[in-house]
């Protein structure tokens, strides 16, 4: 079950976050897989996660854009924030839904898909 971040914790999702080890022991599964590429994700209709999405990364001028893609070739563009929300849609198409899953996880819910990515998350 998902916590609300408005209730609990902010986060970001920092560039470090997503390519950087996590902690003593080796790097944490969602940062070890989104470094290599692929992506736990729940595209529209899917039951369950599978590391079936790519994450692509690239500083745009409004900073850190993350393109999540699908197996069956549909895209999501996020923009990473420094305010506390993780991230938003890049495109403001669909607002991303954005909750806390784990330590150092979370998953954006955007247009029917859903998306694990790796994440620095800060108490308040």
């Amino acid at each position: 079950m998902s916590t609300p971040t408005s209730d609990c914790a902010s986060f970001l999702v920092a560039a470090a976050a997503a390519l950087a080890l996590g902690g003593c022991n080796g790097p944490e599964p969602a940062a070890s897989a989104a470094r290599d590429g692929a992506l736990a994700c729940a595209p529209a209709g899917a039951e369950s996660f599978a590391a079936a999405c790519t994450l692509e990364r690239r500083v745009g001028a409004d900073g850190l854009e993350l393109t999540v893609r699908n197996p069956g070739g549909g895209f999501h563009r996020l923009l990473v924030t420094g305010d506390g929300r993780g991230v938003v849609a890049a495109d403001g198409a669909e607002a991303a839904e954005v909750s806390i899953v784990g330590a150092g996880e979370i998953e954006v819910a955007i247009g029917g898909d859903r998306y694990r990515l790796p994440a620095t998350v800060r108490r308040r």
